[in-house]
């Protein structure tokens, strides 16, 4: 890996890209010792020894006792341990890697998982590893931050979002898929299994809660399994409260998170989990015909609308941004960089789509509520809205030549299914469900979520991505009473995607599957699926011209630091159409999001869900015509100026002209946030845009590129 650091301002000590996510990253190059680039980072053994308790505790003591005694058949001991006296680099690569199988500590046999804690910085590695050495009768020379630093290398475990700390799910997937469900525990049922443990209404209200938002995401609203593994009574009954005690405390090798030992979970709140898994899921009601239409308002009716724009900015450069925890959009002037309102909207805006005309922005939130914005009024407003469900995450509408805008879509969570509208209403006019069949194993799936859905260019077709079965549906609007569908077997676990440029091909990511599924929208059929490692994660990906392939489309991941060129000209180029043809490492795994330009020669890429603060408070920009020479790293969140948070860098978008690329600084809701606007062609800083109204600022929508498919 190589790239480059520029306008950084180096604290006192620069730990290596090896070391400590709270400092910032040294430059390195392929080849160059580790060991070398983290010597400047030692600290003494008392200071190791302080902070190696307090590291301890929160992160090993569940299992093998505060004071180092573990607990006889099932955690071993580390107080006077015959283990810790073996080769120090494989005691060592225990913590870095984890351990399982049968192992026998002080003539007693173990047979447990130990998981990796990879996921740490290497101070806190080394402090817990030093006062391991040298506590309870151990006595292990002290670890110094170098010497992880260079074990992590020589184990190619450079990059902690690559990490797991259970076998299966890396740092960044688990940040990903934590994300709370938008369902309200006060929109279920209890419904109690014959023989299951009881819990009282408090404790059911309270485990729906955590499930809904700590669970629900991998293992399904029906805990009949995503990707997680099925949690049905027939299941957890059998395993009993104890088992999943442990299970919930300690996580698995399969992916699950130690929600107990990491301290996000208190005992009493593992208890009540426990229990409650042994009931019937909590039911959330169905969502029709009926339910939607209670929900539809039109606050402004087509023909009372403005025939022109009532103001004189520049509709193309406005930009809609999501704040994500204050339930808004902000419409931002791209030109003056100007806050022109605040539009209430649904909670955690996943998207904001544009219509056909240009004119309406479409925002849909994690709630399912739907707005539509007209940007020809002063300020915008809502003019219609409408609730598809009670969880959801896209919304389209009509682009096809002779239905621009007749029609609009939602895809939703919970229940699953997609519901057509009509594009100047948002009246609700036909329902779908997508509970069916996997690709793979051909089993009935009660839960198959909507995930992207993208408006064809060469029929009048909706393109629907089905999460958790794999069927990418081709959706004939133009006639919505005798409805037609195209079903494409793809890969499990669908997401997102975008055009190539020619946008007569759909590429989108199966992140699961590391798969990426290219669809030819002209003749309804898949034309590849390409292997994309680790977890792929494009947004809509980039389109650029590859100084030795031709056009291509870009994409980085979540589970490791690749991003991954695919060709995208079958006609110019065959022997590279739908392969990949280069991959390159990143800053590390946890990116979201990838972005380029027609006008420009950068591309961007995000980490915001990187451990390692240096990397997600900052953005990682090639140079498209020398794409080999490595990335230079830009300082985000520096440059934005702002107070305590994690200040996450995230989403990448350019302005209309592509000569401006802007950026979120996500922070808490509590604290300070803002929008960083960066000159392309220099990358240098040319505006932060912050303020009490920048809540939780995640994505941001170019009116005219998004309209456009530019990326």
């Amino acid at each position: 890996m190589t790239y480059k650091i520029f306008r950084w301002l180096a604290p006192l000590a620069v730990l290596s890209i090896f070391g400590c996510g709270q400092e910032e990253p040294a430059a390195t190059v392929a080849g160059d010792a580790a060991v070398h680039e983290a010597e400047v980072a030692v600290a003494s053994a008392g200071e190791l020894m302080t902070k190696g308790k307090d590291v301890y505790n929160a992160n090993c003591a569940a299992c093998h006792q505060r004071d180092g005694s573990g607990l006889t058949g099932a955690f071993p001991p580390l107080a006077s341990s015959d283990y810790l006296k073996r080769d120090r680099k494989e005691v060592m690569a225990a913590a870095l890697f984890g351990l399982s199988g049968p192992i026998t500590v002080n003539g007693v046999e173990y047979n447990g998982v130990m998981p990796s804690l990879g996921h740490l910085p290497d101070e806190d590695l080394a402090a817990a590893l030093t006062y391991v050495f040298g506590s309870w009768g151990n006595d292990g020379a002290a670890v110094s931050v170098a010497e992880v630093a260079a074990l992590r290398a020589e184990l190619g475990q450079t990059d902690r979002a690559a990490g797991e700390r259970h076998q299966g799910a890396t740092e960044g997937e688990l940040k990903y898929q934590g994300a709370p469900s938008a369902i309200s525990p006060g929109d279920t049922r209890q419904v109690m299994a014959p023989g299951g443990p009881i819990l009282s209404e408090a404790e059911f209200g309270t485990a729906t809660q955590l499930y809904f938002e700590r669970c629900a995401g991998c293992h399904g609203v029906l805990r009949k399994g995503a990707t997680g593994k099925p949690l049905t009574p027939d299941i957890t009954k059998e395993k009993g409260t104890d088992y999943l005690k442990a299970l919930i405390t300690y996580g698995s090798p399969a992916g699950m998170p130690n929600w107990g030992t990491s301290g996000e979970m208190t005992p009493e709140q593992i208890d009540v989990m426990a229990r409650f898994l042994q009931q019937e899921p909590p039911a959330p009601p169905e969502f029709g015909m009926a339910e939607m239409k209670d929900t539809w308002k039109v606050l402004v009716a087509p023909e009372d609308r403005p025939t022109k724009p009532q103001h004189d900015r520049n509709i193309d450069n406005f930009f809609s941004v999501t704040l994500r925890d204050a339930g808004q959009v902000a419409i931002i002037d791209g030109d003056t960089k100007e806050i022109v309102t605040i539009v209430e909207t649904g909670y955690a805006v996943h998207i904001s789509r544009v219509s056909a005309s240009g004119r309406y922005v479409f925002t849909i939130g994690r709630d399912a509520l739907i707005n539509m914005v007209d940007m020809y009024m002063d300020p915008p407003a809502t003019v219609a809205q409408i609730k598809v469900g009670l969880e959801a995450r896209s919304v389209e509408t009509s682009k096809y030549k002779g239905y621009e805008d007749k029609y609009a879509i939602a895809g939703s969570y919970w229940p699953p299914q997609y519901t057509i509208m009509d594009g100047d209403t948002l009246e609700p006019l036909k329902i779908v469900s997508t509970r069916g069949m996997t690709v793979d194993t051909q089993e009935y799936h009660p839960e198959p979520r909507v995930a992207a859905i993208v408006a064809s260019h060469e029929h009048p077709d909706f393109i629907v991505n089905v999460k958790e079965t794999g069927h990418i549906l081709l959706v004939d609007y133009s006639d919505i009473e005798n409805i037609a569908v195209t079903d494409i077997g793809a890969a499990k676990f669908l997401h997102d995607g975008g055009w190539d440029r020619t946008k007569r091909y759909f590429l989108t990511a199966a992140n699961q599957s590391d798969k990426i599924a290219v669809v030819d929208s002209k003749e309804r059929k898949l034309v590849a699926l390409t292997d994309v490692t680790k977890t792929p994660h494009p947004g809509r990906g980039a389109n650029l011209d590859d100084p030795e392939y031709g056009p291509v489309w870009v994409t980085s991941a979540l589970g490791n630091a690749n991003v991954t060129f695919l060709g995208t000209d079958p006609e110019g180029h065959p022997a590279n159409a739908w392969k990949t043809v280069r991959t390159v490492d990143g800053m590390g795994g946890g990116s979201l999001f990838v972005k380029s330009h027609p006008n420009s020669s950068n591309l961007w890429v995000d980490a915001p869900l990187n451990p390692d603060t240096g990397f997600s408070q900052s953005v990682a920009v090639f140079d498209v015509n020398n794409i080999e020479a490595g990335f230079e790293i830009l300082p985000i969140a520096a440059w934005a100026d702002l107070g305590d948070g994690p200040k996450r860098v995230v989403q990448p978008e350019y302005n209309k002209a592509g000569d401006e690329v802007w950026f979120s600084v996500w922070s808490g809701k509590e604290q300070e946030s803002a929008i960083v606007v960066v000159d392309d062609k220099t990358r240098e800083l040319k505006a932060v845009i912050k303020g009490p109204e920048m809540v939780t600022p995640t994505g941001k929508f170019n009116i005219y590129n998004t309209l456009h498919d530019i990326y």
